[in-house]
């Protein structure tokens, strides 16, 4: 019986050594696998930092552009308000000076546009009596 018994033992030392070394060997391709893993990890940090100062050197220059042109816009912004007001004070100036013309052409009194009397100028003699004194008593 104990040769019997040996034997069991052998058996059971025999599956219990394949199965150390099963054991170890799927230990080592999960170490192998998590290693994979993590230098893949790796790599991909590196392209997504790459990619990412790329972005940001974009931003970067996309935002030193915007600046300029917003600079470049408030003037025009200025310069536009500043024409408009320019542009409306000449126009209140023709229409002062066409209210002016307008006014002067519409003048009832021939005096005030002598170049439009309607009566010949002719002379008056000095001895008409329009020049004498009135004598004083």
């Amino acid at each position: 019986m104990s040769s019997e018994s040996d034997q069991r033992y052998a058996m059971m030392d025999e599956k219990k050594r394949k199965r150390m070394i099963s054991n170890r060997e799927s230990a080592r391709r999960s170490r192998m696998r998590k290693q994979n893993q993590l230098q893949d990890l790796t790599d991909e940090i590196g392209r997504l930092q790459v990619a990412n100062d790329g972005i940001v050197g974009k931003i970067d220059e996309i935002t030193k552009k915007y600046m300029i042109y917003a600079a470049q816009n408030n003037v025009l912004r200025a310069q536009v308000v500043e024409l408009s007001e320019r542009f409306e004070s000449l126009n209140d100036v023709i229409k002062n000076c066409e209210m002016a013309a307008g006014d002067v052409n519409q003048l009832p009194d021939p005096l005030l546009r002598p170049w439009q009397l309607s009566c010949s100028m002719q002379p008056i003699p000095a001895s008409s009596g329009l020049f004498k004194h009135p004598k004083i008593y």
